[in-house]
């Protein structure tokens, strides 16, 4: 018997004896053939998926006789299966890069923490509070192995993720995915919580100056034995594998160095020690060599970091930030210098250090700051393309696409400068020849996609041209252009006199119309107005363009200005000004009414007015498209000044609707109903039907809730909001003597037309507001005779349940009415569960019950954290569930029909067993048993599949009843915990179906 084969003898032997069951048979099978893997000196390691098995299967729960789950046992053989799982690691040397990418968060948690456990951690003790100096070698390095993962895992957590693109949806497996998610969403959040104590865990591991020991097969062998028989072995300082101080503090630097990294994305100051830990591992790996590391680290990715700090960190007049192209990129970028940008990817074209990715990562960010408005870019972002461009063709890659539509219209500056970039990338002197071929193709290409001769000429005709393309390839091509253009005799030479022709009259005020239309700067549009009227006196210059459009209420007042010139500028500056605002191009419109206050603030005090009005529009659209779209009260004087509109009264000031009815939004938007409500002046609540209707609302909303004789202000709206919904009668006679009934719709009896009602209410915001005039149109709905499916909407009870003349209401447009509202108070808050209900409630009253269904799940979803937690009674009331019941009923989902019978105050027995009779049902069927927790639904079951010989579907409902926290017997605590279980389980379902 050879010595390796008597040594497991005598350890098999030492075990004690078990039982000869099969699966305990198997288990010790396994680990012995785990124990000579692990012992042969092979390069392959073990398969990291054991450690999966063998904690799966310690920590499976177990049922006791009363058929109840238990935790999981602390017995011999989950320690034994425990322990295996540690040896597979240890086997690994506990190197986290291999465990990180094999094993899940909460496997490779289970894991450290059953290290933690074996390594004499006290459980519940905060890993900050203990000495690491005071503790054995193995003990620290378990606690610093925990907290290393905890923030590797909370850095890995904020990269994105490629998501995997799933199968075929098995309820199942979902269930085991979402499962294993939230599980993992649970553990990040604790490690989040935890992550400053690690980051002190770890920074006073620098402190040790120590050797530290990581537990070895062997030690954890010793730790198996009884207590008796270690003799202190592990918590000597040489048991276990030898971890030197500088290879701990390399790992741990660039641990932390990852965390600060991390954590400078919301605090800039992190920045710097990151740096600082990052540079140290650095300086450890080249005193040491990352040959010695146990733990090796990606030098690539140090790199990276180490280049990202220095950027991040330097100042603009650092004299370090010279140092990397990359600094004087970023610091070009963060200072606005984009001439000297240009320049630093002139002299990259000669050395090609930067990447491809970084370029075009440079051009995008450009793009997107001469969209957001700097027109001043669109010259840097086409020299940045042309530079791109350039290197692409000197290493042989594709042409950007942007680089063409860039060149759709030529200019000779442009080509100038092409030309300027191809003569510094390329040195012909020491250039290879693959260079000048690449380099003398592109040009070629060029000059043949060109449809402007002159600009040919330029090109044919540089020096660089004529360098790289030899006698015959000139000729060639220009064979190739002579055949595009027969008639046009080619030469080698620039006309330069083209550029000396002298333009004509026309030809300039054609230019200078030209500029006028595209300008927004209102200096420049004077200057423009100027020049043209020193050459023609004639022109009206305020109809060169039909986008140019004031309103009505204005124009007449400026075209009653005497002075042409002044009546162009003014009429320009206000056209030019509304267009901004349209396209919500605010600081032009402000700059363009800014300047045209100015000018009519000399001549003209009623246009004067008109200005402080428009601006005062202009700045309350700017602070609800701004800081008011983000929740912050607008200034006091914006405030002052709306409230002074709606009271001023200065005769003979032509005024816009909309911008009274824009500051009785703003008010409302803003809750100023204390002012709507007592403050307004009378006779402008009798003039101003917006004000007057703001007023009812702002009254409305405050009585909420209130006593019913306070409810007169609710009556009086709905009065309004009746009258204005209502149509006028008339009554013709036709050739056959009848009296006729024509309803005229566009007609009003109301103080506003049911269009601009509408187009108001769609400018609120605020949701006691939104809420109000909604539940007063869902009531208006109601009430109507033929209705069938009555609309359910918060404070419904306010208003009248009766109108004296129901046929003068024309209610296909209250129902129309209905349907925009609720959709854009949806755009407004999606996640209001009362809007959401009667989005479900119209789907139901217009047969689509698929929408509606999704719209119920919905609106329960947000109002229980996706059913984790219990659905309000007053959202899912029973009404709402006998619909949700009909619509499944409609898509002959029959199980889902007799689970949903469950959720009423009293299980209608009824309904639920007429739905199980059906056979042809598309749910799931009995796979959905699981989710019934009324008896009486499952004994029914029971009988039914065994009236049918269904055996399969019967034994699924008996399991079903088997389970023992549906027991009678249970104290009600127990009965309601399992029922609402079960109504969680089921309502995400059923979400994953419909959502």
């Amino acid at each position: 018997m050879s010595a390796e084969a008597a040594d497991r003898e005598a350890a098999t032997s030492s075990r004690p004896c078990t039982p000869p069951q099969t699966s305990w048979f198997e288990f010790v099978l396994e680990e012995a053939l785990l124990e000579q893997h692990l012992q042969k000196p092979s390069p392959d390691p073990p398969p990291v998926q054991l450690i999966v098995q063998f904690l799966e299967q310690a920590s499976k729960p177990s049922v006791n006789e009363q058929n109840q789950v238990q935790p999981p046992p602390d017995n011999k053989r989950n320690r034994i299966l425990k322990l295996l799982a540690l040896k597979v690691a240890a086997h690994l040397k506990w190197d986290l890069d291999v465990l990180e990418k094999s094993l899940s968060v909460p496997v490779l948690n289970m894991l450290l923490n059953e290290l933690l456990c074996i390594s004499k951690v006290p459980p519940g003790t905060k890993h900050v509070d203990v000495d690491l100096s005071s503790l054995p070698p193995t003990t620290a390095m378990a606690i610093l192995l925990y907290n290393r993962w905890a923030i590797r895992t909370i850095v890995q957590s904020s990269f994105p993720v490629k998501q995997v693109k799933p199968g075929p949806p098995q309820l199942n497996v979902m269930n085991h995915i979402q499962q294993e998610k939230e599980l993992t969403e649970n553990i990040l959040k604790v490690l989040k919580e935890q992550a400053a104590d690690s980051i002190l865990v770890l920074e006073g591991a620098l402190k040790l100056n120590k050797d530290l020991y990581v537990h070895t097969i062997s030690t954890l062998d010793l730790l198996a034995m009884e207590p008796g028989m270690v003799n202190g072995e592990t918590e000597s300082s040489t048991a276990g594998l030898k971890i030197s101080a500088e290879e701990i503090q390399c790992q741990v630097c660039y641990d932390l160095g990852a965390i600060y990294f991390q954590q400078g994305s919301t605090n800039a100051a992190v920045h710097e020690k990151a740096k600082e830990k990052f540079f140290k591992t650095k300086e450890l790996i080249a005193k040491n060599g990352s040959s010695s590391l146990h733990f090796t680290i990606d030098e690539e990715r140090l790199a990276g970091y180490c280049q990202a700090c220095e950027v991040l960190t330097s100042s603009s007049d650092d004299a370090s930030q010279q140092a990397t192209p990359y600094s004087k990129i970023h610091s070009c970028m963060k200072s606005g210098k984009y001439q000297d940008l240009v320049k630093i990817f002139l002299e990259d074209n000669l050395t090609l250090s930067l990447p491809e990715q970084f370029r075009q990562s440079v051009l995008r960010e450009l793009f997107q700051k001469a969209q957001q408005g700097n027109d001043a870019l669109d010259e840097v972002c086409f020299k940045v393309c042309v530079c791109n461009t350039i290197c692409d063709v000197l290493q042989d890659r594709i042409i950007d696409i942007q680089f063409c539509q860039l060149f759709l219209k030529p200019s000779k500056e442009k080509i100038d400068f092409l030309l300027e970039v191809c003569s510094g990338s390329i040195n012909l002197e020491n250039a290879s020849e693959e260079l000048k071929r690449r380099m003398a193709a592109f040009l070629k290409n060029l000059c043949l996609g060109m449809e402007d001769l002159q600009f040919v000429f330029m090109i044919s005709s540089h020096e660089l041209f004529i360098k790289l393309l030899k006698d015959d390839e000139r000729k060639l091509l220009i064979d190739q252009m002579r055949k595009r253009s027969p008639r046009i005799n080619l030469c080698t030479k620039p006309v330069t006199s083209f550029y000396d022709i002298p333009a004509s009259a026309s030809v300039n005020i054609g230019q200078l119309e030209h500029q006028l239309i595209l300008s927004v700067d209102p200096w420049r549009i004077r200057q423009i107005l100027i020049e043209l009227h020193g050459m023609t006196s004639e022109r009206q210059f305020w109809t060169i363009s039909n986008k140019w459009e004031v309103p009505n209420v204005y124009g007449n007042v400026i075209l009653g200005i005497k002075d042409s010139l002044t009546r162009d500028l003014v009429y320009i500056l206000m056209a030019k000004g509304f267009h901004c605002c349209a396209i919500k191009d605010f600081v032009h419109a402000k700059q363009l009414f800014a300047a045209c206050l100015e000018l009519v603030t000399e001549f003209s005090p009623k246009l004067r007015q008109v200005m402080l009005n428009e601006m005062l529009l202009l700045d309350i659209y700017t602070h609800e498209a701004g800081a008011g779209a983000s929740g912050e009260r607008p200034p006091s004087d914006l405030i002052s000044r709306v409230r002074g509109y709606l009271e001023m009264r200065v005769p003979d000031i032509p005024l816009r609707q909309v911008i009274a009815e824009e500051c009785v939004a703003f008010l409302l938007n803003w809750c100023e109903n204390e002012y709507l409500t007592m403050q307004v002046p009378l006779p402008l609540v009798q003039t101003n039907p917006y004000v007057k209707l703001g007023q009812l609302l702002a009254a409305t909303c405050k009585e909420l809730p209130g006593p019913k004789e306070s409810r007169r202000t609710a009556k009086d709206l709905w009065e309004v909001v009746v009258q204005i919904c209502s149509v006028s009668n008339q009554h013709k006679r036709g050739n056959d003597r009848r009296v006729s009934l024509i309803k005229h719709r566009e007609s009003t009896l109301g103080i506003m037309y049911r269009s601009e009602l509408l187009s108001f209410i769609k400018k609120l915001r605020e949701p006691l507001v939104l809420t109000t005039i909604l539940s007063l149109f869902v009531k208006l709905h109601n009430v109507r005779e033929d209705i069938v499916n009555d609309i359910a909407a918060e404070h419904i009870s306010i208003w009248p349940s009766s109108i004296p003349n129901l046929q003068s209401v024309d209610f296909e447009a209250v129902a129309v009415t209905v349907k925009e509202l609720v959709s854009y108070a949806l755009t407004i808050n999606a996640n209001n569960h009362f809007w959401l209900i009667i989005q479900a409630d119209i789907y139901f009253a217009t047969n689509q019950y698929s929408a509606a269904l999704h719209y119920y799940l919905q609106a329960g979803a947000v109002c229980s954290d996706f059913f984790n937690k219990m659905v309000p009674p007053d959202v899912y009331t029973d009404q709402v569930i006998k619909r949700m019941i009909k619509c499944c009923s409609l898509l002959n989902c029959h199980t889902q029909v007799a689970i949903l019978c469950q959720f009423l105050r009293e299980v209608d027995y009824k309904t639920a067993f007429k739905a199980l009779q059906e056979q042809n049902s598309h749910d799931a069927m009995d796979s959905y048993y699981e989710y019934i927790w009324d008896v009486t639904i499952l004994e029914y079951l029971t009988y039914l599949h065994h009236k049918r010989g269904e055996t399969d579907k019967r034994q699924i409902a008996i399991k079903a009843i088997g389970q023992t926290e549906l027991n009678a017997s249970n104290p009600e605590e127990v009965l309601q915990l399992a029922a609402q279980r079960r109504k969680k389980k089921f309502l995400q379902a059923m979400a994953k179906l419909y959502f």
